[in-house]
């Protein structure tokens, strides 16, 4: 691919982020926790989608040792929740979290943290000036390849980004990743509401293209499919803008809620019946 085809592809992918992610910070805060976790909660004995969106953080501070580690880098870090985690964590002196959402970045540097930086930057386009001790990754992943990308293209691309993660890990540094991916579905039944009205240029991953994308470069310590949990998740965000429904409609107009609403209720259905699944992986850096 050659420099102009790359920087293309960037500004596509960008625009696709803004697209679903720019709407708004007051819409998502109607449905959404209090940490604004747009990701798939853990919810164990957890009652409330508060409490479970704290399992989700916590669970992924610990795959990658967090509480013994002094810098974490958040790629795709959304609002924050993981950021505001490590802010609070003593050993943390840095931590660093990649967006390309304005809105994002807008919300978290307005927080005040001391040791956080927020850079409004594909991780194509990221140079670290140090090491980290760290890597966490929530949802992002599922927007790395394109629609229109052959599998060998995807694996490459996912291959780019295992290799970058591993060169920006100190010696010993692990990788919590967590991705929507392919179930009992391929890719060429995939919804084009999904890929046209909701995440526009977006292609999801298969467990088998991420692991032939990390060979020797990563070794997978730890596989899960969290599809049930992102079911309950996604039931729970559908309650939610339901009940706020009238001030959501007021703030984004009718068509988008609407949207929303129908994006959340096919995405249950697809996670309950295995249509779509939900991976966490602990990844060791290997060198």
């Amino acid at each position: 691919m050659n420099r102009a085809m790359a920087a293309q592809r960037l500004d596509e992918a960008s625009k696709a982020i803004r697209y679903h992610y720019d709407v708004g910070n007051d819409f998502y805060e109607l449905w959404l926790d209090k940490t604004l976790s747009y990701s798939c909660a853990i919810w164990a004995d957890s009652k409330t989608l508060d409490a479970a969106q704290e399992n989700k953080i916590a669970y992924h501070l610990d795959a990658i040792g967090a509480p013994g580690l002094t810098s974490v880098l958040d790629i795709g870090c959304g609002w924050g929740g993981v950021l505001g985690a490590l802010e609070l964590m003593p050993g943390i002196k840095r931590a660093m979290g990649l967006t390309l959402s304005d809105a994002q970045a807008d919300f978290i540097q307005k927080q005040g943290y001391s040791k956080v930086t927020i850079e409004v930057k594909n991780w194509q386009e990221f140079q670290p000036v140090a090491p980290f001790d760290g890597i966490i990754s929530i949802g992002a992943f599922e927007h790395f390849a394109t629609p229109t990308d052959s599998v060998e293209e995807k694996i490459a691309i996912y291959r780019s980004f295992f290799a970058s993660c591993r060169d920006w890990l100190a010696v010993g540094g692990r990788l919590s990743l967590q991705t929507i991916a392919y179930g009992s579905m391929h890719r060429e039944q995939a919804s084009s509401f999904f890929n046209e009205q909701i995440f526009p240029n977006a292609d999801l991953p298969t467990l088998a293209e991420i692991a032939q994308a990390a060979d020797g470069l990563f070794e997978i310590q730890r596989v899960e499919n969290g599809r049930l949990d992102y079911a309950k998740t996604c039931e729970a965000w559908y309650r939610r803008l339901s009940a706020n429904k009238a001030v959501a409609v007021e703030g984004v107009g009718e068509a988008v809620v609407a949207r929303y609403l129908r994006y959340l209720k096919m995405s249950a259905y697809g996670f309950q019946f295995g249509k779509i699944q939900l991976l966490r992986l602990q990844l060791q850096a290997l060198r």
